[in-house]
């Protein structure tokens, strides 16, 4: 759909007695959460809040943090979501460069420092910035491999543009319900927020623990494997969900085939920060590609490397109050992954980054990944190098499976699937605490894990 004003004001419009938001413990109509809106933002403003400032808002995903995100868009701010868990030495050495004037931190989350402190304050009255697609409203972090993240900067053009590949790829309409199950500092989080306003369906804000009680009334969804694994060992008749967008790890054909048989489809895809989320997707066949790309999004292979452009992707990267363009000299985003095209079908074999080499011979984790999740004891698995002497750098395998299963008992089952050099010599089961509850997990995290597992 085509805008002429803020999203939530066209459907108070033209849908303004329909459910917008499914709470906890209310719900509120099109109407009604615009009426909220306009009393924050109208806060926000009083407070100095206008088109183009810049404001960090600190906090996990609830009402609040969701109403608050409308308000200063309706303002005209530029946003920049935090995770809490970024601490405040790594912020320090961040934030003086992206121009920011106000910080939000919501529920328990500290200050953030630097940054002058904004209120929700509602106020009688409202205030609103003109509605324009063009405007820049949203700054992610990207998880970069080296170094301070960047930050990439959408308009709200590029967030409707991807918004509605998506949807129109699962079916989602404005009778449909998703449920906000990743962090909106993640650009999967702001995926969803986004097709709910492009659809002007259903927003479901609920926490997130137990899972089945969030998911209740819930048509669509945003999960990784295991959140699916665990729904269908319990109760998936209870369940209303029609679809499942799954990523953040490699999915088994095991996992989908139950959930279609539950009635649940399942769609798998390729995304990326920069590109406000997905870009290519395919209803899941167990097949290894990605799919193709979806309305508005275009992919070439050059020199075994993906390249995309779109409607989706980023103004660029936000550095001392300029923008720092993300393309080549050929208007392409060249991503560091490998990839091969066959028939517009692509298949992602790995991150350039990601490849290592023991005593010469070259490892790409995603490729021994692929085999040991074919194990249907296995739910996810990340394989990352170790330092070695005598080879240079050897694989280990962090994985996680059912209680009963030792990691270990899949060395023998690994007997002439995969190269002796691409077994893995250590088999750890992934621990609690590097579990992300609902997006994807850092390898560079795993890496330091697994080293401080294996020292002496």
């Amino acid at each position: 759909m085509s805008f002429t004003d803020w999203p939530w004001r066209v459907w108070r419009q033209q849908r303004g007695d329909a459910i917008a938001l499914r709470l906890a413990a209310e719900t509120l109509t099109w109407r009604q959460l615009c009426q909220q809106v306009d009393a924050l933002a109208a806060g926000f403003f009083a407070q100095g809040v206008e088109s183009g400032t810049g404001v960090a808002l600190r906090g996990k995903n609830s009402p609040q943090m969701l109403l608050c995100w409308l308000a200063l868009l309706q303002c005209g701010a530029r946003i920049l979501p935090l995770n809490p868990q970024l601490p405040d030495s790594m912020l320090t050495r961040l934030l003086p460069g992206l121009s920011l004037s106000f910080g939000l931190a919501l529920a328990e989350t500290p200050a953030v420092p630097g940054l002058a402190p904004l209120i929700p304050q509602p106020r009688d009255g409202q205030h609103q910035a003109d509605w324009d697609a063009t405007r820049l409203v949203s700054m992610t972090l990207t998880s970069g491999s080296t170094g301070l993240p960047k930050a990439a900067v959408h308009s709200a053009a590029a967030h409707l543009a991807s918004a509605a590949g998506v949807i129109r790829l699962m079916g989602f309409t404005a009778d449909d319900s998703w449920l906000l199950s990743l962090p909106l500092f993640h650009v999967s989080g702001q995926g969803i927020l986004w097709r709910w306003l492009q659809a002007g369906a259903t927003l479901v804000v609920r926490p997130m623990h137990p899972l089945e009680g969030a998911l209740q009334g819930c048509t669509h969804a945003s999960l990784v494997p295991t959140q699916l694994w665990r729904l269908l060992e319990n109760n998936p008749q209870s369940l209303d969900l029609k679809a499942v967008l799954l990523g953040g790890a490699a999915i088994p054909v095991a996992l989908t085939d139950q959930a279609e048989s539950g009635g649940i489809c399942c769609f798998c895809g390729y995304g990326l920060t920069e590109f406000a989320s997905t870009v290519c997707a395919k209803p899941a066949d167990g097949k290894p590609d990605v799919g193709t790309a979806l309305a508005g999004r275009e992919v070439r292979i050059v020199d075994g490397e993906v390249w995309l452009r779109a409607a989706s992707m980023a103004a660029g990267y936000w550095r001392d109050g300029k923008l720092a363009p993300l393309t080549n000299a050929e208007g392409w985003f060249a991503t560091r992954d490998r990839g091969r095209l066959d028939q517009g079908i692509l298949t992602i074999i790995g991150r350039l980054d990601n490849l290592f080499f023991s005593a010469g011979e070259g490892i790409q984790p995603e490729d021994v990944e692929r085999v040991i999740i074919g194990h249907p004891a296995v739910h996810q698995v990340f394989v990352v190098p170790i330092a070695d002497r005598e080879f240079g750098q050897r694989p280990v395998a962090v994985v996680e499976c059912d209680p009963d299963f030792a990691p270990g008992q899949l060395a023998d089952w690994l007997a002439g699937k995969l190269a002796r050099f691409q077994l893995p010599v250590h088999w750890l089961r992934l621990p609690e605490g590097l579990k992300t509850g609902g997006i994807k997990i850092s390898r560079r995290a795993l890496q330091t894990w697994v080293a401080q597992q294996l020292a002496g």
